[in-house]
């Protein structure tokens, strides 16, 4: 993998300058420095991001929700290298976080679903743009 040059970035948009969120982007708001991540959670939009999405599947659950509910099964099997524990609480802290919605029918057998939150959903805008800035990245390190 070829190493990504900063030349090569395009320069941030001044609609994201001029954001009074945290340091990491103007330098008047939080002194991150400071603080540790826990209280930078709520206050920089960034490190609030970082902690909803950090590890290695929420994007992929969200994005595996992109289309509407699915049950356990279905996402175990749209994730094969996840164990079930695994799933199980990463599905509860997402939807502790307010990023999915469990429903839980009253059924035998019984029966599970889960589904983007509104919050969730307004997320799969940038979820396509995560996609697509990705698949330049795969282009960039291949023409390298």
């Amino acid at each position: 993998m070829k190493k990504l040059n900063i030349s090569d970035l395009k320069e941030t948009p001044s609609v994201y300058k001029n954001r009074d969120c945290c340091t990491s982007c103007t330098g008047k708001c939080v002194d991150m420095s400071s603080m540790t991540e826990d209280e930078l959670l709520g206050k920089c939009a960034y490190v609030t991001t970082q902690k909803l999405l950090s590890g290695k599947w929420p994007i992929l659950i969200l994005f595996n929700l992109r289309n509407g509910a699915i049950r356990f099964n279905e996402m175990q099997r749209l994730l094969p290298k996840i164990t079930h524990a695994t799933l199980s609480k990463q599905l509860k802290k997402m939807e502790q976080d307010g990023l999915i919605i469990r429903t839980d029918y009253s059924e035998v057998p019984p029966r599970v679903e889960y589904s983007l939150s509104v919050i969730g959903k307004k997320f799969l805008e940038i979820l396509y743009q995560i996609g697509s800035w990705g698949l330049e990245y795969i282009e960039y390190t291949n023409t390298k």
